[in-house]
C-alpha cells in the first residue's frame, strides 16, 4: 500500500512500509502502543517511542498516554501507531485525533494475525515485512 487508506475517526491506515517511509523520513513519529511487556518479550522497533495504550497486566488504560503522545508528537507532524495486531492502534489513533494530531494507524501491527495454527507474525506485521526490530 503506497497511500494511506480513509478510516471512520482518524487521519487512515498505512502499511508497514509506508509508516516506515513517512518515519525515516522524518515525516511521522512512530508510537509503539503496545504494553510494555509484550515489546520486551516480543520485539521492539529500535527508536520507536514506547508508550502503552493500556498497561499490563489488567489492561488498564494508560492514564499518562495524553501527555506522553503530546510530548513525543510535535504540532503538525503526523503520528503513526503500532500495536500488536492494528487493534489497539486504531482506539489510540482516534484518541491521538481527538487531541488535535493527524494519526494514522499501522495495518497488521507489529505482529500480524494469527495464521491457521493460531500463530503471530507469518502472514503479515512489521516483523514480516523484515522492517527494523530487535528483542531483547
Amino acid at each position: 500500500m503506497l497511500a494511506a487508506r480513509e478510516a471512520a475517526g482518524y487521519a487512515g491506515d498505512v502499511s508497514p512500509q509506508l509508516a516506515w517511509r513517512w518515519w525515516q523520513s522524518g515525516d511521522a513519529v512512530l508510537v509503539d502502543v503496545r504494553t510494555d511487556a509484550e515489546r520486551a518479550w516480543v520485539g521492539f522497533v529500535p527508536d520507536a517511542v514506547p508508550l502503552a495504550w493500556k498497561q499490563w497486566p489488567g489492561m488498564a488504560m494508560n492514564a499518562e498516554f495524553d501527555a506522553g503522545l503530546k510530548a513525543a508528537v510535535a504540532p503538525g507532524q503526523k503520528v503513526v501507531l503500532l500495536c500488536r495486531s492494528g487493534v489497539r492502534s486504531i482506539a489510540a489513533a482516534k484518541r491521538a485525533t481527538e487531541l488535535g494530531m493527524e494519526a494514522y494507524n499501522i495495518l497488521e501491527g507489529f505482529e500480524g494475525d494469527p495464521n491457521g495454527d493460531a500463530q503471530r507474525g507469518r502472514t503479515g506485521g512489521w516483523r514480516f515485512h523484515g522492517l527494523p526490530w530487535r528483542q531483547g
